[in-house]
């Protein structure tokens, strides 16, 4: 029986040391996602902003006319966001916490303010203390401009608690700790202990690595003093950083307790030691083909998210222009959105009319009226669910920037119906664009507009077509829907 107890105890350890490669893993993972729903995030807020920089309300002056529209914006994040616009030299001229410009302090973060100006691009900041309302606060800055020239800076500061609900709603188990750092180490969100841990400083062992990579697994000490095993991730976006670390005694404590327990357990098999090899040898046989299968599934879905990542990107970076990175950011962020909506669903699909929406949202905020959509309720696979909502993120983009949507009075019209021919079922979608600036057919076509024709040859098994009419464009989508419901 010694040798079988020896056996198992070697196993045990074994299996030890798979989890805690596991486990390592597991952190890079749960940062790399954490990372996206942030960047996500963010990116939902600069839409948002830049929507609302191209309001003539505001390019005008016209700040109690814009008052109303920032309302409708700030409705979504609760009673703590504050909207601001301000000059080159940091005078407020609009503040969404009172309509008295004049009573209104200098802003305390004018090197941001500057920074937006020079680049003419959006930036985030890293946590300060707000001139108005003494609380520490990050913020999104976003340019306003007006013939080519940028005019003001419209700035978002969320309520802190956005992020705080973020890292909650990702935790793994209570012996995880998970922060978010800005960009010169600070957190502004943590779990646990996020009162007395909130505007600190991230730990000396932390921070001395946390700057090297973008991403990288090494040991901690957290600022209670727990040893740690912790994953970082650099967002790109913002240049804040995730971490997240698992206690390194939650990782020993199973080996000692699983040791004695084989072993006290291996003297009262000395009778039952073959039934028992046998029935665990089944048990372990079972149990890893299972997660074989769990494992090749998920490698599966993640294989088909990177090859739309890579594709994209190699499209995008082709030339290398800052203008195209900030194109691939913004195709990232509808992935990402699309991501999220298949999360909440599980995996299991999403509705067409979901997927479009939160495609749609930043584009509504001011005038739902202004995206007219209508249609059958059309379940949606993962792969069509992600694929189409690049398409409509790609159409309504350049609806934003040249088309129906880049005036108050455009309008567009989308629908859709599904159509039983005989090599089976296909969805046809139609985007029909009024009352924008007069069309006319563009010289040469964009990256945007080979994404949505490959992707919808290529993806979708169905083909895109765009009809550029003087009063507006229209968009035709078709999409094969056999064996996708």
């Amino acid at each position: 029986m010694l040798p079988l107890i020896i056996f198992a105890v070697g196993i045990v350890v074994n299996n030890y040391e798979q989890d805690r490669r596991d486990a390592t893993l597991r952190l890079l993972e749960t940062v790399r996602n954490i990372r996206l729903v942030l960047d996500a995030e963010v990116q939902r807020m600069t839409s948002g902003l830049q929507v609302l920089s191209l309001t003539n309300s505001l390019r005008s002056g016209d700040f109690d006319g814009f008052r109303r529209i920032a309302a409708g914006f700030l409705e979504q994040y609760g009673k703590n966001g504050v909207v601001l616009v301000a000059a080159r030299d940091g005078r407020q001229l609009f503040s969404s916490v009172t309509s008295d410009a004049a009573e209104l302090p200098l802003r305390n973060n004018r090197d941001i303010v500057e920074k937006v100006f020079s680049t003419k691009r959006p930036h985030y900041s890293n946590l300060f203390v707000g001139v108005v309302k003494k609380n520490l606060i990050v913020t999104v800055e976003v340019p306003v401009m007006r013939d080519g020239e940028v005019i003001y800076v419209i700035s978002f500061s969320p309520p802190i608690e956005i992020f705080q609900t973020i890292i909650e709603q990702q935790l793994p188990g209570k012996d995880w700790t998970i922060s978010i750092f800005d960009g010169e180490g600070v957190n502004f969100a943590r779990v646990p202990n996020p009162q007395s841990t909130i505007g600190q400083r991230a730990s000396p062992s932390l921070y001395a690595e946390m700057f090297r990579k973008p991403e990288a697994t090494f040991a901690t000490v957290s600022l209670e003093g727990v040893p740690l095993m912790t994953s970082i991730a650099r967002s790109p976006l913002t240049g804040w950083t995730v971490a997240a670390g698992i206690a390194q005694g939650s990782l020993v404590a199973p080996l000692w307790r699983s040791v004695a327990i084989t072993s006290l357990i291996g003297g009262v098999l000395l009778l039952v030691g073959l039934a028992f090899a046998v029935r665990m040898a089944t048990a372990i046989a079972r149990g890893e083909m299972l997660h074989d299968l769990l494992i090749d599934e998920l490698n599966h879905r993640v294989k088909n998210t990177l090859a739309i990542m890579q594709s994209i990107a190699t499209q995008t970076f082709r030339s290398a222009s800052r203008a195209e990175r900030e194109k691939f950011e913004g195709r990232l962020g509808a992935l990402a959105e699309a991501h999220n909506l298949l999360s909440q669903e599980k995996w299991q699909g999403s509705d067409l009319q979901d997927v479009i929406a939160r495609v749609l949202k930043p584009y509504l905020l001011n005038n739902p009226q202004r995206v007219r959509m209508f249609g059958p309720k059309v379940p949606l696979s993962p792969r069509l669910a992600v694929v189409l909502s690049m398409i409509v993120h790609e159409i309504a983009t350049n609806a934003a920037k040249y088309g129906a949507l880049s005036n108050d009075n455009g309008t567009v019209a989308l629908d859709w119906e599904v159509l039983e021919e005989g090599d089976g079922r296909k969805l046809r979608m139609i985007w029909t664009e009024a009352g924008g600036p007069h069309v006319s057919a563009p010289v040469q076509r964009g990256f945007g507009s080979r994404l949505i024709e490959r992707s919808a040859r290529d993806q979708l098994g169905g083909e895109a077509t765009v009809d550029f009419l003087p009063h507006g464009v229209v968009y035709t989508i078709t999409s094969a829907l056999e064996n996708e419901s």
